[in-house]
């Protein structure tokens, strides 16, 4: 018994104090993203567009007040396009608030931004659209507004509900990112 006690010391003293060891590398999640593929918004709201199939449509926690207000959202990716819509009906005045209001909120992401790039996209259907991109360990990647100047007005926020940084989202963030344009590019009012 007193051997056996020897031997298991030695064998501890002798394990632990080997100098080959070496700690791993900080590794990265892999993920694996499907292919885009995409399906019609149903008609029961004033705007239509195609979204991804990989998607659900989720009403927004205002949904009472607000029936427009939807979540394009990625079960898989744990992603939500927040979407907000206003009518207009011709009130100028009501559609420079909204467009006030959108800018707004994007600039709020001064404060950890390193960058903000947007970019003005001319859509199929002769509209005009906002798309802001952020960088940085911001909470919203994505934003973007679209107005057919006169009736309808669109709002949309990516959010992810991770505390995963955003460079290792960057590959899932470029994903959501055709996903949103493509929105966009088939964007209809009603």
């Amino acid at each position: 018994m007193k051997n056996w006690i020897i031997l298991i010391i030695v064998i501890s003293v002798v394990s632990c104090s080997s100098k080959d060891f070496l700690p791993k590398p900080k590794g990265y999640n892999r993920i694996d993203l499907p292919d885009h593929d995409f399906q019609a918004l149903a008609d029961s709201f004033p705007y239509m567009f195609e979204y991804s199939k990989h998607a659900i449509i989720l009403k927004d926690s205002s949904w009472i007040t607000e029936r427009y207000w939807i979540d394009v959202y990625y079960p898989e990716l744990d992603a939500t396009i927040q979407l907000t819509y206003k009518p207009i009906k011709n009130r100028v005045k009501l559609m420079q608030e909204y467009y006030s209001d959108s800018y707004k909120l994007t600039s709020q992401h001064n404060v950890k931004a390193y960058s903000i790039e947007e970019k003005v996209l001319e859509l199929p259907n002769g509209d005009f659209a906002s798309f802001t991109e952020l960088e940085g360990e911001v909470p919203t990647q994505l934003q973007f507004h679209v107005s057919d100047s006169s009736q309808h007005f669109l709002r949309g926020a990516l959010y992810f509900k991770t505390a995963t940084k955003n460079d290792s989202l960057a590959p899932v963030i470029r994903w959501v990112k055709e996903d949103a344009l493509h929105m966009l590019k088939t964007l209809k009012w009603e």
